[in-house]
């Protein structure tokens, strides 16, 4: 075995198990649910596995409908294969050699209650010619009055994804803020689509360890702070004005993964599973 082969097994082992922890985390706060959610049974997680091909991979997705999160997709996948010619070009190694390998974690998060964030967050490891890491968190409020980075869920997110890049030097807090703020902004409507968090792409510093460290403890500083917000939130009650608001801002959302959203590309154009690429859309919308 390689070191290459150890690495992609060491870091697609690692998104299996994180998959596991944040289901298990996610239907906790389905079982939490209090006296707002007693005619409604607590939601479990249906997980599918999938094939990308014959000998090409595939992945674990995990689906649920809950009362806590109306949906919520927490996705594992390894796949490997060749880049379409059209695509190499924008794949970093992939013009010298179309072969490439591919292992992540994807998770979207849409709760019931509009005082609850909706959030974001994968991190991968890719492997063409060249190898790196990418991924981060976000947070995406439903309610204007939430949306500011003054207030306290903003401040608590961006804590954790702070105190993520501390435990490596391979993390670079305010760079992956503003980096976050340029790519979840939606130009079409001169608005970002939530209050950030961190984001990270083709990072290679040389040092696999430091970037391998990052990239798990973005996904601890996820799994420990983000279901710590939706238990805060998820017993307030809530108005029609506040569901309306929910509604409209889901419509945001929505936009930004159709039209702008690289992991979604990136999964068609690789024969990925549509069910689960696509799972990132709301459940329900609205426009105005």
């Amino acid at each position: 075995m390689t070191d290459l082969d150890e690495r992609k097994r060491t870091a697609s082992a690692w998104f299996k198990s994180l998959q596991k922890q944040l289901i298990a985390a996610f239907e906790k706060l389905e079982d939490d649910a209090g006296p707002l959610y007693a005619d409604m049974e607590a939601g479990r997680f249906d997980l599918e596995e999938w094939e990308r091909g014959p000998n090409q991979g595939g992945g674990r997705m995990g689906m649920l409908r809950g009362r806590v999160f109306e949906k919520a997709g927490i996705h594992f996948s390894e796949v490997h294969g060749e880049f379409s010619p059209e695509f190499r070009k924008q794949i970093p190694g992939a013009e010298e050699d179309p072969l490439f390998w591919a292992a992540g974690i994807s998770l979207i998060a849409h709760t019931r209650n509009p005082h609850a964030p909706a959030a974001h967050m994968n991190t991968r490891f890719v492997c063409t010619t060249k190898t790196w890491f990418g991924g981060g968190g976000d947070l995406n409020p439903m309610l204007d009055r939430y949306r500011t980075q003054e207030h306290e869920d903003t401040i608590a997110f961006h804590k954790g994804m702070e105190e993520a890049c501390a435990k490596s030097p391979s993390g670079d807090y305010a760079h992956f803020k503003a980096w976050c703020d340029e790519y979840f902004w939606l130009p079409h409507r001169n608005e970002p689509r939530g209050v950030g968090g961190i984001f990270y792409d083709h990072l290679n510093t040389g040092d696999w360890g430091a970037d391998f460290a990052l990239t798990k403890a973005v996904g601890e500083g996820f799994l420990s702070t983000y279901p710590t917000l939706v238990a805060k939130r998820m017993d307030q009650p809530w108005t029609d004005a506040d569901r309306e608001e929910q509604m409209f801002r889901r419509g945001r959302y929505a936009e930004f993964n159709l039209l702008y959203d690289r992991g979604t590309t990136f999964g068609l154009k690789t024969g990925g599973n549509v069910k689960s690429i696509l799972s990132s859309l709301p459940p329900i919308a609205t426009w105005r």
